[in-house]
């Protein structure tokens, strides 16, 4: 089995870094917030193992890929741009695209706009709703939620001061307090007021199995590097996103789908998850598993890397 690769390729107006592992058809694997291509490290390894060509990017704004400055450059359509540029740029037509976090709504869209290219889609940790037109920020200011921790993101400089101050400590506490082994409290969701982001989680005794040690180091010299507005842009392009989207009002995705989420993830426990996902058999007409695993959190293809594989290669192999 070949080893992990890394190259840098140019495409849609960015450069964008890649890992690359294995051979046969091709699966492109999306991170979400704040991650990098390495947290599909055991994703990479159990496709190429089973006969897939496994591609991991570092997303627009992380990592060895370019950040642009201007936060419109960060729209769901850039994201979905990229990814299908980076499938030509491999010079493949089609692909199995998967994705979690930030990632699995890309995931869910690349399916969404462009069946022809992206035969099927798997989502990790949030679940796929249809376009709606409803921005999610207008909706929380008209709830009278003002400290929702995607609101805490918008204001450029506040998070990046924060998350940036120290990266591994943000990573390592991140990693443990939104994981299935954390103290159970909800990182990802209304902040207290004058909070920051990290004032929910803590600092674990001991490193969970599941969270490498030169992973993590990796990451956060990463951030160091590039700091973290690349990555924070995702969420302050949201009411653009959602404007550009509309067409796609209600549509569902036909091709064929599977669901991976961790019984603890704090996405699941805001408003909407539970009902987008009992919409499903609407949603994702060609859905081929809905899983929760118990006990874990939201960093669900690390914390329970060999039962993700599992599924995703089941998945792959009887597409």
């Amino acid at each position: 089995m070949n080893e992990v690769t890394l190259q840098t390729l140019p495409l849609n107006g960015i450069h964008m870094r890649v890992a690359v592992q294995g051979r046969g058809p091709l699966v492109l694997l999306c991170h979400g917030f704040p991650e990098s291509w390495c947290s599909w490290r055991h994703q990479l390894a159990a496709l190429a193992s089973a006969g897939y060509r496994a591609v991991a990017p570092d997303m627009r704004g992380y990592g060895g890929t370019d950040a642009p400055l201007d936060v419109a450059s960060y729209t769901m359509l850039h994201h979905v741009g990229d990814m299908t540029e980076l499938v030509h740029a491999l010079g493949e037509t089609q692909a199995v695209i998967v994705g979690h976090d930030w990632g699995a709504p890309v995931a869910w869209s690349a399916g969404l706009l462009r069946p022809d290219i992206f035969r099927a889609v798997v989502g990790l940790s949030v679940p796929f709703s249809p376009p709606s037109g409803v921005n999610l920020l207008d909706a929380l200011e008209k709830q009278g939620i003002r400290t929702f921790y995607m609101q805490y993101f918008q204001t450029p400089g506040v998070a990046e001061s924060e998350l940036g101050a120290d990266p591994e400590a943000t990573l390592r506490r991140l990693g443990f307090s939104m994981s299935g082994d954390g103290p159970g409290r909800v990182v990802a969701g209304v902040l207290p007021p004058d909070a920051g982001f990290l004032d929910n989680t803590v600092e674990p005794d001991v490193l969970p199995a599941w969270l490498d040690r030169e992973d993590l180091s990796y990451v956060a010299r990463e951030f160091s590097r590039t700091g973290f507005r690349g990555g924070l842009n995702w969420y302050r392009s949201m009411a653009l996103s959602t404007q550009l989207l509309v067409p796609w009002r209600g549509a569902s995705i036909p091709q064929p789908s599977l669901y991976i989420a961790g019984a603890c993830d704090d996405v699941l426990k805001f408003p909407s998850s539970r009902s987008q996902i009992e919409h499903f058999p609407t949603t994702l007409p060609g859905l081929r598993g809905c899983h929760i695993l118990d006990g874990a959190g939201h960093w669900i293809q690390r914390e329970r890397a060999a039962a993700v594989n599992e599924l995703l290669v089941a998945f792959l192999d009887g597409l």
